[in-house]
């Protein structure tokens, strides 16, 4: 919500543009969210039988693959990112906008592959508590990041010129970015220790 309110700060291009990457985002992210699911049932099954060694060979392959993953479709996003915004709509300033977004977009997956496999791996544990606080976390992490654009968005577009659009989206992608970032550190964090990995049918 805060990103889009920034978006629409910047201006209708920028608003535009944001609304067609973020839906690109959002379809890979639900394209990385079946590695997530499989990740939710393989870990709490295994945890429900009270099998470490199997929940962590698990969470490592299943990483393996979400980042692979996104590799894949940050690849092709790449190859199709010029194609993506005529797509949408045929104003120029927005695809060239759309162009910029989907480069930092593309370049994020991978990370937000691991993300989402291990989100659904803390899931599959019951480890929603602290998830809960990590999510708290990384939002007032992200808050100044994505403030920071919005604050520096009259220099960021340049008097409304084509180029200065193109920078403004980007460095908004870049801010939530930062977000997934975070969000993966923390993830990284928890799941490298063993205090999520709690065996039996109930936490």
């Amino acid at each position: 919500m805060v990103t889009t309110w920034v978006a629409a700060g910047l201006g209708d291009v920028p608003l535009a543009s944001y609304q067609v990457t973020a839906t690109i985002w959002s379809f890979l992210t639900f394209a990385l969210d079946a590695l997530a699911i499989a990740a939710q049932a393989i870990t709490g099954r295994a945890l429900g039988a009270g099998d470490l060694a199997t929940t962590r060979a698990a969470t490592r392959l299943m990483v393996r693959w979400g980042v692979l993953g996104g590799v894949v479709l940050g690849l092709a996003l790449l190859v199709a990112r010029p194609w993506v915004g005529p797509l949408f709509t045929p104003d120029e300033g927005v695809q060239a906008a759309v162009a910029a977004g989907l480069l930092v977009v593309a370049l994020g997956q991978p990370l937000s592959g691991f993300v989402f496999v291990v989100d659904g791996v803390l899931i599959g544990a019951g480890d929603g508590r602290w998830l809960a606080g990590a999510m708290l976390a990384t939002l007032a992490a992200y808050l100044p990041v994505v403030l920071a654009v919005h604050l520096a968005g009259d220099w960021l577009l340049q008097g409304g010129s084509a180029r200065g659009t193109s920078d403004a989206v980007t460095w908004l992608w870049v801010a939530f970015t930062v977000f997934m970032s975070v969000r993966g550190t923390l993830m990284w964090m928890r799941v490298r220790t063993d205090r999520w990995m709690v065996v039996g049918a109930t936490r």
